[in-house]
């Protein structure tokens, strides 16, 4: 599978977890030191978009296979490059728009690149019900296992979010942004 922004606040967290349980990941981030912590963090491979295409690397990656699942939370700057990694019968899963939303997404696409899928998880879904508290348990635990390590590598006064907000979306962050009231 490929991650996009494997430096980020959840591509960290996702990075660790798909490493516990074996799954061959791959990450995007930009910049030597994004890289070096994406692969800390257990995926396989990570490609440093500054420097090379993702795509051609993915596809050299997986001997031009492609990946079985993409997890973007980019958007426009990763869009439709998402899709031409996927293998046929592939899962496009985007939950985030950091670099703005996907231009001209068209129902279309799903069936050029390989009868591809497609879903865009929306927190309110899975927080609602027992999904908060069953997702919550899973991740605690990993944590209190030791197999997952948060990384706070950056705090912003609750009076300050707007800026928080720019550096995200300017990519300036790795890790967990926390907000102190």
């Amino acid at each position: 599978m490929l991650v996009h922004a494997a430096a980020g606040g959840v591509g960290l967290i996702v990075g660790q977890w798909l490493n516990d349980k074996g799954v061959n990941a791959i990450g995007t981030a930009g910049g030597n030191a994004k890289c070096k912590l994406a692969k800390q963090a257990g995926y396989s491979s990570v490609i440093d978009y500054k420097k090379d295409d993702f795509v051609a690397k993915t596809l050299r990656l997986t001997k031009k296979q492609g990946v079985a699942t993409v997890y973007d939370s980019v958007g426009k700057d990763t869009y439709p490059g998402s899709l031409e990694v996927l293998r046929d019968f592939g899962m496009f899963v985007a939950f985030g728009q950091s670099s703005g939303p996907a231009a001209n997404f068209k129902m279309a696409d799903l069936s050029a690149y390989g009868s591809l899928f497609m879903t865009r998880p929306t927190l309110f879904h899975y927080i609602a019900g027992d999904e908060l508290h069953k997702r919550a348990k899973q991740l605690f635990k990993m944590i209190a296992d030791g197999k997952i390590k948060m990384q706070v590598n950056q705090t912003y006064p609750l009076a300050k979010v707007a800026s928080a907000h720019r550096d995200i979306e300017g990519r300036k962050t790795t890790g967990q942004t926390v907000l102190i009231p």
